[in-house]
């Protein structure tokens, strides 16, 4: 299994987006880039270009990535709100009622994946991130 820190540098961002309760598909493309910002902090910060529906906007979050004393890791959204364990190659859940989340990160330390499928009465699409390693970390 990859840690946050197997992870460490800059990354080409590639996403797909279907919102099927919108009936629309489109497009994310930027980087990524995590970075260490303590011995038990992980900074993920994306940023790029969303076209969806016809318009193209900029988009942008950053989250973090924490390790517990268990040396256990969870994903942070930037306000501090737990959003999800970091495990690998297993599906995980996000709980955001009325709605279900279930996402899984796979693949190495030169590419992988970020898929989220959100169903329920409000939402209906998947996100399939691909991230390809542009450069790494200084060590």
């Amino acid at each position: 299994m990859l840690q946050p820190t197997d992870l460490l540098g800059e990354w080409e961002l590639r996403r797909r987006v279907v919102d099927r309760l919108a009936g629309v598909e489109g497009t994310v493309t930027g980087s990524t880039t995590l970075s260490l910002t303590g011995p038990d902090e992980v900074r993920w910060d994306e940023s790029g270009t969303m076209t969806l529906g016809g318009r193209a906007v900029p988009v942008s979050r950053t989250l973090s990535v924490r390790r517990s004393d268990d040396d256990a890791w969870t994903v942070h959204f930037a306000d501090g709100r737990v959003f999800h364990p970091w495990v690998w190659g297993t599906s995980v859940a996000h709980a955001c009622a009325p709605d279900d989340y279930t996402g899984v990160l796979d693949g190495d330390a030169e590419r992988w994946t970020v898929r989220w499928d959100a169903r329920g009465p409000a939402k209906d699409y998947t996100l399939t991130s691909e991230l390809r390693r542009r450069t790494r970390a200084a060590d």
